[in-house]
């Protein structure tokens, strides 16, 4: 490695007019020449200096390769990482993305030459040492990007002003406040950015009036409190102010407004409250990003004095009033963002087409009315266009087609019709990524396939809540870079067509709520994205655009998802199902399948969430779905299934209402004992005989059950009578005291009323009684020809639980 050393002077005129007199020569020649010269005048480091970097090695539980030319006794200016001055004293460690683990010790502090010191982007922990912030030479000191924890050291009040104008310490886990004393001293400090912490307390402001030159505060995604204080005033050459995400009160202090050398501006997500008035002061602003607060207030007309405005973030504040026509006049902007307010009236009243520079517009979630703009579509540099959820009317425009960049339409609730029509416009915006035009076209009919061609870019394509009848149209297998495909809540019917399987890169369908039907294809469980967890580089290629409702940067970041819920699919699961490895989500929840889970579904080792609830699913529950370790929420209530449910692994962490409407299931966490699942279902046509005429319970199972069948389980001698979680109605007969003395009775969350019946006294082997989530009233009788109260014994009711109705204060066991 090449070791940088300081320039020596310059030759004199008169040395260069002696030079001249001999051959130049080469460029590369002379260069090598100097480098040589540089190097044979270098200096050495000095003892003092190897021995602090030494032990700053020693400290590292993993020093990245740096000991093999750290090497003791050998000169530690050509050791990597490191730059020397000309009289070898150490002025610069650079050992960034090095891969060190361990602390920082102290000793780094004693180089008493060193200017810069870079340790970012490594996985150093500890605290960060006093001596770095009260070195007498540092200037620089980058450590973000660590593991660095507490906090940040007062200095003594003695210690002189210090050199440093530049820390970084920023994406660490830092706490506590900033200490005040510190700051009084680095009267040279130009640049502080500590965002990314746990800083708390109140925002610092106090090197404002130490440090004149101070130009960058970065304070963002930290857990600041309070008001901003008073003080920011003194930073007269501030030209960044960053405080977003942390948690910041009150209104912008009048002082923030004093700041003339002010370019950006930055308190997203906090809880500043009141107008932005005072902010059109600041002539220099590039950046105003205030979006996610409780602003109110209008825009002032004076935004348009903002002549170098770029960035206009105020998204998702309380503020309201038109926008005022001087934003056409803001002539730099290219982001607008001002979704997710009460922003109203015509945007015709301002000129878009003086906005040349526009690259995103983002005005979704407010109240404007009337038509879109023409003028919109003269901004020739458009990438995003979010429209979406306003009372707009009439039709899309065709001159929509003119914004060649355009790659990111939402243009979802804004009452457009003529499906048909707009898609047909649309198709020429040839460079179309992202196409979101949900909750419009209502109850319209989906286009065929000869009237819709084009988009061959579309890689995210929404058409959701529309009540669109026909079925999925062939042009949509044309879209070969489609990745997310979202048609919910429809009225789409047919089956799945099998040429599902030619898009090589879709990951994301969500086809639910609509009345498809026929078997699960096999094209479909053949998926090429879902099959491989192969994240292909063209994803990483999609522009980056925000949005609240659906937010889209790089398509991998979300889910690979089935959902095919809410239809009318029937047959079985298909077995190779087990083939979609990437699934993070599948839900065939509300249909008609039927047979058993299949036991290949624990191959989705990266699930996450599983619903297959209201079904006619059967058999048992695969001991293998234990293995899913990642699955956070799982469904299977009303089915037909039986059996045990697993009392360990990752099942048994669900609620007993994932399981709910599957009265054969049995096992410790559903309080059903597995001696009933083991006896036969009977139907009740065969055992009819065995049943008390009176104790009739209609049990439904959901949409696709209208069964009323009957157990005859609870007449057996010394059964365990479970019939919980089953939607029973009615009041319990007194019929109930002849069962021939059941061990346990469980009517439980069902919709049971009444009184409970003094019958329940001739039960003398009972030994579990719940009742709970039911509708019932009066007294408890078992055992006794009184009533049990909160105070008595109970003989014989070892365990009677009842939260749906509260027989007083407590019960006591004999």
């Amino acid at each position: 490695m090449a070791i940088m050393k300081p320039m020596p002077r310059p030759l004199s005129s008169s040395s260069n007019r002696n030079n001249n007199r001999f051959c130049m020569p080469s460029f590369g020649q002379a260069l090598l020449l100097l480098l040589i010269c540089f190097v044979y005048h270098a200096g050495s480091c000095t003892e003092q200096e190897r021995e602090s970097l030494l032990q700053f090695l020693s400290g590292l539980s993993n020093d990245g390769g740096l000991g093999v030319s750290w090497q003791n006794g050998t000169d530690c200016c050509t050791w990597e990482g490191i730059t020397c001055s000309g009289n070898g004293a150490v002025v610069e460690v650079s050992l960034a993305s090095r891969g060190l683990e361990g602390s920082i010790l102290p000793s780094i502090g004693d180089l008493t030459g060193l200017l810069r010191l870079n340790l970012s982007h490594n996985s150093l922990s500890g605290g960060l040492p006093l001596e770095l912030m009260s070195s007498s030479s540092m200037g620089v000191i980058d450590v973000s990007f660590n593991r660095l924890t507490g906090g940040l050291s007062e200095l003594p009040s003695s210690t002189p002003d210090r050199p440093l104008q530049v820390l970084n310490i920023s994406s660490n886990f830092f706490t506590g406040s900033f200490p005040s004393t510190t700051w009084e001293r680095m009267n040279n400090l130009i640049a502080l950015n500590a965002s990314n912490n746990r800083f708390t307390g109140q925002m610092p402001t106090s090197f404002c009036g130490s440090a004149p030159s101070f130009a960058v505060l970065e304070l963002s995604y930290n857990q600041f409190s309070g008001k901003i204080p008073v003080g920011l005033g003194d930073c007269s050459m501030l030209t960044l102010l960053s405080a977003s995400h942390n948690n910041l009160t009150g209104t912008l202090p009048d002082d923030l407004f004093d700041l003339t050398s002010l370019k950006h501006l930055c308190f997203l997500r906090n809880q500043l409250e009141g107008s932005i008035n005072g902010i059109t002061k600041l002539k220099n602003l590039v950046t105003i990003d205030l979006g996610q607060n409780r602003l109110s207030g209008s825009i002032p007309n004076s935004i348009g004095q903002l002549k170098r405005l770029e960035k206009l973030h105020l998204a998702y504040n309380s503020m309201s009033g038109k926008l005022p026509s001087t934003l056409g006049n803001c002539r730099n902007l290219k982001n607008m963002n001002l979704g997710g307010n009460n922003f109203s009236g015509d945007l015709g009243n301002v000129n878009f087409s003086t906005l040349r520079n526009l690259q995103s517009l983002d005005l979704m979630s407010n109240n404007f009315t009337g038509t879109v703009p023409e003028s919109i579509y003269s901004c020739r540099n458009l990438i995003a266009l979010q429209l979406s959820n306003n009372s707009f009317h009439g039709q899309l425009s065709e001159k929509i087609r003119n914004l060649k960049c355009l790659s990111f339409v939402s243009l979802v609730d804004i009452s457009l019709t003529n499906i048909t029509g707009s898609l047909q416009i649309l198709q020429n915006c040839r460079n179309l990524t992202t196409l979101l035009i949900g909750y419009n076209f209502m109850h319209e009919t989906m286009p065929e396939d000869d009237e819709i061609y084009g988009f061959e870019n579309l890689r995210i394509f929404s058409l959701n809540d529309c009540s669109l009848s026909g079925k999925i149209p062939h042009w949509l297998s044309k879209l070969t870079n489609l990745e997310m495909l979202s048609l919910y809540n429809n009225q789409l019917n047919g089956a799945i067509p099998d040429w599902i399987s030619s898009l090589n890169f879709l990951f994301h369908i969500d086809i639910s709520n609509n009345s498809l039907s026929g078997e699960i294809p096999s094209a479909l469980v053949e998926m090429p994205m879902l099959k491989s967890d192969n994240v292909p580089p063209k994803v990483f290629e999609l522009p980056i655009c925000t949005g609240y409702a659906l937010q889209y940067r790089i398509n991998s970041a979300f889910p690979k998802v089935l959902n095919l819920g809410i239809n009318n699919f029937t047959g079985m699961i298909p077995n190779e199902i087990g083939q979609l490895k990437a699934l993070q989500l599948l839900n065939l929840s509300s249909n008609r399948l039927s047979g058993e889970i299949p036991e290949s579904i624990y191959k989705l080792t990266n699930l996450q969430v599983l619903d297959l609830s209201s079904n006619n699913l059967t058999g048992t529950i695969p001991d293998a779905l234990n293995k899913l370790n990642f699955l956070s929420a799982f469904n299977i209530s009303n089915n037909n299934l039986e059996g045990p449910v697993p009392n360990t692994g990752q099942l048994s962490t669900f609620p007993i209402t994932s399981f709910d409407g599957n009265p054969r299931l049995c096992g410790p966490m559903l309080a059903r004992h597995c001696g009933l699942a083991e006896t036969p279902f009977v139907s009740t046509k065969q055992n009819s005989h065995k049943v008390v005429s009176s104790f009739v319970f209609m049990i439904s199972f959901g949409a696709f059950f209208g069964l009323g069948v009957l157990y005859d389980q609870i007449l057996r001698p010394n059964s365990l009578s479970n019939l919980g979680n089953n939607k029973l109605s009615g009041v319990i007969p007194v019929e109930i005291g002849q069962l021939k003395a059941p061990l346990s009775l469980n009517l439980s969350f069902n919709n049971l009323n009444g009184a409970i019946p003094q019958s329940l006294s001739s039960l003398k082997n009972l030994m579990v009684l719940d009742l709970s989530s039911n509708h019932l009233t009066g007294a408890i009788h078992i055992g006794t020809t009184s009533p049990i109260s909160g105070k008595q014994n109970i003989d014989k009711v070892v365990f009677a639980i009842a939260f749906g109705v509260f027989f007083g204060s407590k019960t006591t066991e004999n």
